[in-house]
């Protein structure tokens, strides 16, 4: 239960991330700037965190073993998150993007196939089996998903159709990656490294695409603004730094149980609420009503579902086998 209460609590950060790029958009800033410099502004903050800890070397020697492994993971779950996300927010209110990218709690329960449990044999020797698809924990997501749909549709209407491939497809690939970038570095990194010095890694990982995303910027739509360099720190704190850094915080505690850490990931749901509620407050959009109720409820609805049954879950495990216990760990 404390993993999806930090979860929510991440997604209200987060929230700042969809409401900030829009209006950065609306007043002239360009999607390359909104994505590159939250990034090179998470640097300083994350490193003085994990300095302040005094486990900075730990970070240099587990990207030392694996440098490729770490670029690559920290592009999908960074760069191919982030970029297509401020890019939609170029050609879609933030609402529809942050609805879209409701999607992800839907793939991260479809992506766990590609991972798997470690299991000790009865001579002692280690072996890998795939991990099944947790059916319930993706029937509760996608129940999830049909609440967000409910809330776009009533808004949708008033969109051409150009509006919302554009607006949609990049936020789609975003769904998947950032999931799979995340599981894939729990994965690596095996409980060696800590949430800070995981968050800093990757970002340190993918500055390199950061940086020649900003060249292409400097040379084909000049410098940023002051009015997006002060937005975009005030992203980069809220949700580069306390929402990732709270994320995945959740995720790392339930990365054991399947179920559980689908759980966490469909909390990203609350962002549409958060993000409805800025936009009423600073956009002057119209209050919901109609279906975007009922689809508020739908989203409450399957949340609560998704505790309780993470709830359950975990107490019958405490109660099953030694064995069986040896199994859920990875």
């Amino acid at each position: 239960m404390k993993e999806i209460l930090i979860g929510v609590l991440a997604s209200m950060f987060f929230a700042v991330t969809f409401i900030l790029n829009r209006t950065m958009e609306l007043s002239g800033g360009h999607w390359i700037w909104s994505s590159s410099l939250r990034f090179f502004f998470m640097v300083p903050f994350l490193l003085l965190l994990v300095l302040a800890r005094k486990n900075l070397s730990a970070v240099w020697i587990e990207m030392k073993k694996h440098p490729l492994q770490w670029l690559t993971w920290s592009f999908f779950g960074f760069v191919l998150f982030y970029a297509p996300i401020t890019y939609a927010a170029s050609y879609g209110p933030g609402w529809l993007v942050a609805g879209t990218w409701q999607l992800t709690i839907v793939a991260g329960t479809l992506l766990t196939p590609l991972f798997f449990d470690r299991i000790q044999t009865e001579n002692g020797d280690l072996t890998q089996i795939r991990k099944k698809l947790p059916l319930k924990a993706l029937c509760f997501s996608l129940l999830i998903f049909f609440g967000v749909i409910l809330i776009q549709f009533q808004k949708a209407s008033s969109l051409s159709v150009s509006e919302i491939i554009v607006g949609v497809t990049p936020v789609c690939v975003a769904a998947f990656a950032y999931p799979l970038g995340n599981r894939k570095m729990m994965e690596l990194c095996g409980g060696r490294l800590d949430t800070f010095q995981r968050v800093l890694g990757m970002t340190i990982a993918s500055l390199p695409f950061w940086m020649i995303l900003a060249v292409i910027g400097v040379f084909n739509v000049g410098a940023p603004s002051s009015n997006q360099l002060i937005q975009t720190f005030i992203v980069a704190i809220c949700s580069g730094v306390i929402a990732t850094t709270l994320f995945f915080i959740a995720t790392d505690r339930a990365r054991d149980d399947q179920s559980k850490l689908s759980a966490v990931e469909a909390t990203q749901s609350t962002q549409v609420l958060f993000v409805m509620v800025g936009e009423i407050l600073l956009l002057s959009i119209p209050f919901p009503n109609g279906w975007a109720i009922v689809g508020l409820f739908i989203i409450v609805l399957g949340m609560l579902l998704h505790s309780y049954f993470t709830k359950n879950t975990q107490a019958k495990l405490l109660k099953s086998s030694p064995e069986r216990k040896a199994e859920m760990r990875v």
